[in-house]
């Protein structure tokens, strides 16, 4: 047989091995094979009044409407709502977009209903990360007006020019936008956004009672009060925030810090002059205010830098009531919420000698009863575990091969192959441990009492510390039951990590 009949025999079986690799469009669904599937809808709007929701209620019903069309189920969790989100803004987050990846990963849905494209992407890594999830799930993306199959190049190809013109349009709206602030600027309007305390929602007509509250503000602050004793104040006679919240020390400082108020214009950070509103509070008050703010943070930090404690159990202290941490300060530790003046305030505290005094014990009897055997060498997996890992790794090995045959597509390869990994890494997890020997080491046995106080004797806070944050994952402290200046063991709650 000569080279052309051999190429003519070879022929065949190369078009066979071209026909398994065919394109991914060549497999598609028809509708009639989506009947009963279950689907997810995403609904966004921009801006939206946080009582508004007609944008997006239109927008589920008419995607409801088409699933009914299509066949598909839309069980009620899988509705995701952005409601004043902004899909072009970058590091804006957008928890119902979070929400429908995450179910899509998990492969809770294989289809996806939207008003438009536009309203679930309006930059393109966003639709490469749908896509990535799409190859290895087969979704298909349906709107008013048509779908797109994501697994499909042309429609692949259609919704990167789609999302590319819609992120073109939000950059033309953003160049608008920015080009009329600085309008407003030079003509001194006031800047949008939310109301400002004191005035109406245009920021240019003063509300006559909140403009009585801000001139008693800064009026008692230059007397010396304190932000949080003023919030504290505010709070008790029911005034609330121009957003209707509880006053705290940070939402008076921003007041006192008001540019508004003094009827001054900013722009980028800086005054540009007067601006065309009638002002509050008169600038040489204003300017007074802000010399004593400049002065007492200056002063803040000397004060806090008398107390030159350590406290050996920074970072694990906890408050139960509000489940944040509880730091030291002038010999006691006290709630996170300490500070606050609206109705989170929490003015939980516990001695810190006391305290650290009985966990260090705690910890002391623990680190006597140890047995570290101080070997260094890395754990081995069971002669089983191993097993099983050879046997993974072998039908990995398979799999690549069937995806280089064309005997599986790229989306089926990628799934299986994530099974087997997944398998493998819960398996290699047994070989990571806490490095208990270089931690502990010279702390654990008979003499850990005497090891302890040697550390104490030499200062060595931090080691002590890092020793109580290994061996603990937490100390709780719950309220007293008891009355009067004796220390309620009970309230001690102490979580041991596991070694």
């Amino acid at each position: 047989m000569d080279a052309d009949e051999q190429q003519t025999d070879r022929q065949p079986l190369a078009d066979r091995r071209l026909s398994r690799l065919s394109l991914p469009r060549q497999g598609r669904r028809s509708a009639a094979d989506w009947s009963g599937e279950r689907a997810a809808i995403y609904c966004r709007i921009s801006q939206a009044n946080d009582d508004d929701q007609t944008g997006v209620d239109r927008q589920e019903r008419i995607c409801r409407d088409t699933a009914e069309r299509l066949n598909l189920t839309v069980p009620n969790p899988l509705v995701f709502v952005d409601n004043n989100r902004s899909a072009w803004k970058r590091n804006r987050k957008r928890p119902g977009w979070d929400a429908l990846l995450e179910a899509v990963s998990n492969g809770q849905v294989r289809h996806i209903l939207a008003y438009h494209p536009d309203r679930l992407m309006r930059q393109p890594h966003d639709l490469e990360q749908l896509l990535q999830l799409a190859d290895q799930h087969n979704i298909t993306l349906h709107g008013q007006a048509n779908r797109r199959d994501l697994a499909d190049p042309d429609d692949r190809f259609f919704l990167r020019i789609e999302v590319a013109h819609a992120c073109r349009s939000s950059d033309d709206t953003s160049r608008r936008l920015k080009d009329a602030t600085v309008d407003r600027a030079r003509d001194g309007q006031p800047h949008g956004g939310k109301r400002r305390y004191g005035y109406d929602a245009s920021g240019t007509v003063i509300n006559m009672a909140e403009a009585a509250i801000v001139r008693e503000v800064f009026t008692r602050y230059l007397d010396g009060e304190s932000p949080t004793a003023l919030a504290r104040d505010l709070n008790e006679r029911n005034e609330r925030t121009a957003l209707g919240r509880e006053w705290n020390a940070d939402t008076v400082r921003a007041l006192l810090d008001s540019h508004h108020v003094a009827g001054i214009r900013v722009f980028r950070g800086e005054e540009v002059g007067r601006g065309q509103w009638p002002a509050i509070i008169n600038q040489g008050l204003w300017q007074e205010v802000r010399d004593r703010r400049t002065y007492r943070a200056q002063a803040g930090p000397s004060r806090q830098n008398e107390d030159h404690r350590f406290y050996l159990l920074r970072g694990i202290v906890m408050c139960k009531r509000c489940g944040v941490r509880m730091a030291g300060s002038m010999g006691t530790y006290l709630c996170g919420r300490s500070q606050r003046a609206d109705s989170k305030f929490c003015g939980r505290s516990v001695s810190a000698s006391t305290l650290e005094a009985f966990v260090t014990d705690a910890a002391v009897d623990w680190l006597e009863r140890l047995d570290v055997a101080g070997s260094t060498e890395p754990p081995a997996l069971s002669a089983v575990d191993q097993a099983a890992i050879e046997a993974d790794e072998e039908e990995l090995a398979e799999l690549k091969d069937m995806w280089e045959s064309g005997e599986l597509k790229t989306r089926e390869y990628r799934a299986m192959r994530k099974t087997v990994e997944d398998r493998v890494a819960r398996i290699r997890r047994k070989l990571v441990v806490r490095p208990t020997v270089e931690v502990l080491e010279g702390l654990v046995g008979p003499n850990a009492s005497s090891s302890w106080k040697e550390l104490k004797d030499g200062k060595q806070y931090e080691r002590m510390n890092a020793v109580l944050r290994f061996l603990f994952g937490a100390v709780i402290i719950d309220a007293s039951s008891t009355r009067g200046r004796s220390f309620d063991f009970g309230r001690v709650d102490i979580e041991p990590n596991e070694l």
